[in-house]
């Protein structure tokens, strides 16, 4: 089984010790990469680079930078890009992003798939580009088939791979990769995973994004009240049956949404095997 980890930069010592236990716990599953992200809600870059070189030099591991074209202008990410290709980075993740809390424009790019077609025109084949996509769909797509039709303007552009928003709904998953298949769209399409540790959190989260819980497993949580372990243990039970399905539908790689936290992506893991 192929995994790999989203990482957020650590923004201080307690954040940054925390960072540094997950990753001893969790790197002992061989993960192919970790990815740091560009800064959740719009926050600015700050820290992204810095935790990229140290997951490299502390821990070992192939890390990998999200990168979001809002609100940067082409120099500033031309200049990003110059300095993760000097540290060695040979993967991207390129992101539309949200715009960095206080800036009032949006920059030179509005869209992931400008920002894909930048970095091929620039830098060629020097970096691998994964780009996101979404099996339940944008929650700006005009439509199903509009939310298609961007994605695949993005591999057009050179992407090389992608990581879907997370789900807990095999089928969306497997209809989605069959509609990219039929639109000619032949990246691998690596399913994002998002362990639960705390139901509230993670329900917010899905009404952001669109992702829907099934009302089956809301409920269940809902019914274990302040019981903190049997949501915890129900929650496991639930993701690792959700991997299982999906690898055996032929999803090669799991990528694992980790929040910076060992427990809920190890109680998974664990129960894969």
């Amino acid at each position: 089984m192929k995994i790999s980890y989203e990482f957020f930069p650590p923004k201080t010592d307690e954040q940054r010790a925390q960072l540094d236990r997950t990753v001893a716990q969790l790197k002992a599953h061989q993960p192919l990469f970790a990815s740091v992200t560009f800064g959740a809600g719009g926050s600015t870059l700050s820290y992204t680079g810095e935790t990229v070189r140290h997951l490299a030099d502390a821990h070992g591991l192939h890390a990998v930078p999200h990168l979001s074209c809002m609100g940067g202008t082409r120099a500033e990410l031309r200049a990003l890009l110059e300095g993760y290709k000097a540290q060695g980075c040979r993967r991207v993740v390129a992101l539309r992003g949200d715009l960095p809390s206080g800036m009032a424009r949006a920059g030179d790019m509005h869209f992931a798939s400008e920002l894909v077609g930048f970095i091929r025109a620039e830098f060629g084949d020097a970096f691998d580009v994964t780009v996101a996509c979404y099996p339940e769909f944008h929650p700006q797509a005009e439509d199903a088939f509009g939310d298609i039709a961007r994605f695949g303007e993005k591999v057009r552009l050179g992407a090389t791979s992608a990581i879907t928003q997370y789900f807990y709904n095999a089928d969306a998953y497997f209809r989605f990769v069959d509609d990219a298949r039929r639109q000619g769209i032949d990246i691998p399409i690596i399913p994002g995973i998002m362990p639960i540790s705390n139901f509230s959190q993670i329900r917010r989260f899905s009404q952001l994004c669109g992702a829907e819980i099934p009302r089956w497993m809301a409920q269940r949580m809902l019914a274990y009240g302040d019981d903190v372990e049997s949501v915890r243990a129900f929650a496991a039970d639930c993701v690792a049956d959700l991997c299982r399905r999906l690898l055996a539908g032929g999803a090669e790689e799991l990528h694992f949404y980790t929040l910076n936290m060992a427990r809920p992506t190890a109680a998974v893991l664990s129960r894969l095997g």
